[in-house]
């Protein structure tokens, strides 16, 4: 791409991922009044979307009812688009998703996001709590994704007895949601908008995008790819002190890695205290995309992986123990940017 097309920080849009946290000595009450104040923070800053993640069974993530605390987001702010980052279909029956999607577009209009995963978002015991059976274990995605779409489409060839009312012939953008390369090449084919986990996938990321942008198709709902990248963004004054906040993520991967699951839990001051070499090294290469620092660190990593990605949005999550601390860690995002 020539250097004068190349995008910039001030080009592109900025979103917030939030999983609701939940850390250690509160409780999913506190972490949903938290949700609703970065949530208005986010639009008072001039975040894009903020979006919301479909787990289960994990201690230290309250938005197991996604649809449910979108709802409590959207009424609680007034122009932020609001959606969901994502919703693992293969847990759900489509109509189900259409009829929530549909009620939440109707209820605000014009604000709502449909990101879908294929993944179960959970172990696979709670997967089959949730499904009943494991039939749908992600393989049948597009075809469920598209008897999801149609339930959106009122047009008279996608005629059925079965109608998600409400739903159809709503405008819900649906966006695909990916790890790995299988939903970046369905999203281009279908020529819909797809973002990349490269919070918890960093080396997937340049592939996945390139192949996004290989297979992209126009389409009624784009007609260029729009490709949006996740990523941990932890800012704080000093650049210690980012890295020190930033010990609380890497504890959360170290206990999902050693099958301990817990709140999130406060940071400490040295990582190599609580975890092995081996281990030490396994968070880098997990968390390898992750940006921390001050502002002017933080600046000069985004900026470098802009130029690498040349993603069209970017989705900050910052998975911090102290609120305050992470309301600041968007401040300074917002500042660095700046949000438009």
């Amino acid at each position: 791409m020539p250097e004068n097309n190349r995008k910039q920080l001030t080009d592109i849009p900025f979103s917030v991922l939030d999983l609701s946290p939940i850390a250690a000595g509160s409780t999913p009450a506190d972490s949903f009044r938290h949700t609703l104040e970065l949530a208005r923070l986010a639009e008072k800053l001039g975040y894009n979307r903020y979006w919301l993640a479909e787990h289960h069974n994990m201690p230290f993530i309250a938005s197991s009812a996604t649809s449910v605390v979108i709802s409590h987001v959207a009424a609680g702010t007034s122009k932020i688009r609001v959606g969901s980052g994502g919703i693992m279909l293969p847990n759900h029956a489509p109509l189900v998703i259409a009829e929530q999607f549909g009620t939440l577009e109707s209820l605000y209009p014009g604000r709502i996001d449909l990101g879908l995963g294929r993944a179960p978002g959970t172990d696979q015991l709670t997967a089959r709590a949730l499904r009943r059976d494991l039939r749908s274990s992600g393989d049948d995605f597009p075809e469920q994704l598209a008897e999801l779409r149609n339930y959106f489409d009122p047009s008279p060839a996608q005629y059925s007895h079965v109608k998600a009312i409400p739903g159809e012939g709503l405008n819900i953008p649906v966006w695909l949601l990916g790890s790995s390369g299988f939903s970046a090449q369905l999203a281009g084919e279908l020529g819909l908008p797809f973002a990349f986990a490269s919070h918890f996938s960093p080396h997937n990321t340049l592939p996945a995008i390139q192949l996004y942008r290989r297979s992209f198709k126009p389409s009624k709902v784009l007609d260029k790819p729009h490709a949006m990248v996740g990523l941990n963004i932890i800012a704080a004054d000093t650049d210690q002190e980012a890295e020190r906040l930033a010990t609380t993520l890497q504890q959360q991967f170290l206990n999902l890695m050693r099958g301990k699951e817990v709140p999130l839990q406060p940071p400490v001051d040295n990582m190599n205290d609580i975890a092995s070499g081996n281990e030490i090294a396994a968070l880098q290469n997990q968390l390898g995309t992750s940006i921390v620092g001050s502002p002017q660190i933080v600046k000069e990593k985004l900026e470098k992986f802009l130029e690498e990605s040349q993603a069209d949005e970017i989705m900050a999550i910052a998975q911090i123990y102290d609120h305050k601390a992470r309301l600041h860690s968007y401040e300074l995002l917002a500042e660095i940017t700046p949000l438009k």
